[in-house]
């Protein structure tokens, strides 16, 4: 039996599967759009925190990067590992697709850190790499901002780096673990943005990954009005004229 009201010469009339698949619609763009109101509050406080990580310079200390913040800069004292690099695929600036430079620095403690020298454009062929030939022997000082590894948006993008005797490598969205295999060695569990000041490098314009807070909470209007549609076609579609 649909759901009937009558006004006078006119009359609304619903059926129960069409009422139950409105709902059920608005009740999910409704969680849609709370998914992105939340993304959105997230990706702000990433920001917040990557502004605040301008504010000082550390050292790395005995805990290392586990124990500062994301975003924090740092300066620390090493030597670049130029002969096993790493090439980050499928980063993209400002919409041209290319590689970022994952270079091991091993600290003067001992402990060894990727440092991210910056984006380069994709060459005519991926079977040509880029050349990322570092020379430099000698210690450096290095600062730059700590950041976790960028992540796929699906898990198809994910490719470790081969195993073998060929540098500079290959990969697409690794863990630190399929780093730290390839290179043979543990790794620092945070990679560090190599500041636009510093020598040897390439492309850094660094910002947090992902899209940007605006955009989310674009997205979370968009499904509420979604919502807010269905709700009104559901009931304009049911308006019809009395027979009497």
């Amino acid at each position: 039996m649909p759901l009937t009201l009558d006004f006078g010469r006119y009359r609304w009339s619903a059926s129960w599967p069409m009422t139950l698949l409105t709902l059920a619609a608005i009740v999910l763009f409704a969680d849609l759009g709370r998914w992105q109101w939340q993304r959105a509050q997230q990706k702000q406080a990433q920001e917040d925190s990557f502004r605040i990580g301008d504010q000082a310079l550390s050292e790395l200390g005995g805990p290392g990067t586990a124990g500062l913040p994301r975003y924090a800069r740092v300066r620390l004292q090493g030597n670049y590992d130029g002969e096993h690099q790493f090439l980050l695929d499928n980063i993209s600036h400002d919409g041209l697709p290319g590689f970022e430079v994952l270079t091991p620095l091993r600290l003067d403690d001992g402990r060894t850190l990727l440092i991210n020298r910056g984006w380069l454009p994709l060459t005519a062929s991926r079977s040509r790499l880029p050349d990322v030939h570092l020379d430099m022997t000698a210690s450096q000082s290095v600062t730059g901002r700590l950041d976790d590894l960028p992540v796929a948006g699906i898990a198809l993008g994910h490719v470790a780096p081969a195993l073998g005797a060929q540098w500079p490598k290959l990969t697409s969205f690794p863990t630190m673990a399929d780093l730290s295999a390839a290179l043979g060695q543990p790794l620092q569990n945070r990679q560090l943005l190599l500041d636009p000041g510093q020598p040897a490098g390439y492309v850094r314009d660094w910002h947090p990954q992902g899209l940007g807070p605006a955009r989310h909470l674009a997205y979370a209007i968009q499904w509420w009005l979604f919502g807010a549609l269905a709700l009104t076609l559901y009931g304009y579609m049911n308006w019809q004229r009395s027979a009497r």
